[in-house]
């Protein structure tokens, strides 16, 4: 059987992710990127991320993010890199802000996902390294953790090399009538998967803008105090708080603390901001430390990450044909979510690539809405 000719735009997760199991079905692909994979402006670059099941009711995204887990594993067992540690995943439910925790312990007992719930006693017992006078309950996600991210990055490009994939540097756009374009000639190739991340948007401005928003998310890493591993991964579970608007992960391989206060709608110009905290977020995460991790109170900042997600009115991903390009497959809209899924979400891409199943009516461009946080997948 003759090979296809696949071409991949966008080595981040998504597209890496996507070109390495197209290569691995057997196909010849062709993985494009702007700059070096792992490159700084890309939102899959960072020392971590984290890898937790809890998705509220939505049993899709549960068993996506186990089939996930189960995946990461086998890569690095594969590749003999530490791509992820399971220090567990705390979710602070606050009082008023429950729904999309309540929601999950359901979801988390049909799918047979291991879980927790304690009480604030139970939680400042076990983990002292909150304060949580101020919450209701928590849920602990044991099989929960962190991926070092960039090298997750990394470690599938090397494996997709390895399988005999092409990795190219070059510049895609789109013409008048969103064709794809390599340095300003028609791209050729019998499958054309478009996984830039956010600058999807402006690739696609009739198709993918109108549903999409690109929001800057402010990171800082803080110092862990001298002479303690109170808030290294080893003592301390990353966390969710809704209530606080913020999310975190213990210091890991000497990162420090990464805690991330999201400040609604903060704008971000991904071609030409340059990649700094703003002073805002930098007052915010401090207050919230002193809230919520008050033994760090003190603690320098020692590393930052001004970086973007692309966001769907509805924090499903984007995974459909374009409407005028038969060839031309779109995957991404990460709103903040994607990168656990990496793995499972590239072999679903490449699968709906190479015309072994449709796509997923979630992951569908036409009939986008915008849901309530608790109807939401991402709690948001």
């Amino acid at each position: 059987m003759a090979r296809n000719t696949c071409v991949v735009v966008g080595a981040g997760i998504a597209g890496v992710m996507t070109a390495l199991h197209m290569q691995r079905r057997g196909e010849q692909v062709t993985l494009i990127d702007r700059w070096e994979p792992g490159h700084a402006r890309a939102a899959s670059s960072d020392h971590n991320r984290v890898i937790r099941a809890i998705s509220g009711r939505d049993e899709f995204y549960t068993r996506w993010v186990r089939q996930s887990r189960d995946m990461w594993l086998e890569m690095q067992a594969e590749s003999g890199q530490n791509l992820m540690y399971e220090c567990g995943a705390l979710i602070l439910a606050t009082e008023g802000h429950c729904h999309w925790e309540d929601a999950t312990s359901e979801t988390f007992d049909k799918v047979g996902v291991p879980y927790y719930k304690f009480t604030p006693e139970e939680v400042h017992a076990r983990f002292p390294q909150f304060k949580v006078d101020d919450i209701k309950y928590a849920l602990f996600e044991p099989e929960a953790g962190l991926l070092m991210a960039h090298r997750c990055v990394i470690t599938a490009l090397d494996l997709f090399k390895r399988a005999g994939g092409v990795l190219k540097r070059g510049t895609v756009t789109t013409d008048a009538r969103e064709r794809p374009m390599l340095d300003g000639k028609p791209l050729q190739a019998d499958v054309i998967v478009i996984a830039p991340g956010a600058w999807m948007a402006e690739m696609f401005p009739r198709t993918i803008k109108p549903i999409s928003a690109i929001m800057g998310i402010n990171v800082l890493y803080t110092s862990t105090p001298d002479g303690s591993d109170a808030f290294d991964m080893a003592n301390m579970p990353c966390w969710i708080d809704h209530g606080q608007g913020s999310f975190g992960i213990p210091s890991s391989e000497g990162s420090g603390v990464k805690a991330a206060v999201v400040i609604p709608n903060t704008p971000i110009d991904i071609n030409n901001d340059e990649r700094l905290i703003e002073k805002a977020s930098l007052a915010k995460t401090r207050q919230y430390i002193r809230h919520r991790l008050p033994g760090l109170e003190g603690q320098r900042v020692v590393d930052s990450k001004f970086n973007q997600v692309i966001l769907t009115p509805d924090t499903h991903f984007i995974v459909d044909w374009h409407p005028e390009h038969e060839n031309v497959l779109l995957a991404g809209g990460c709103s903040g979510h994607l990168f656990k899924h990496g793995p499972v979400f590239g072999d679903f891409a490449a699968g709906v690539a190479l015309g072994e199943y449709g796509t997923a009516d979630r992951f569908k461009i036409a009939g986008r809405k915008k849901l309530s946080p608790k109807e939401s997948p991402s709690g948001r």
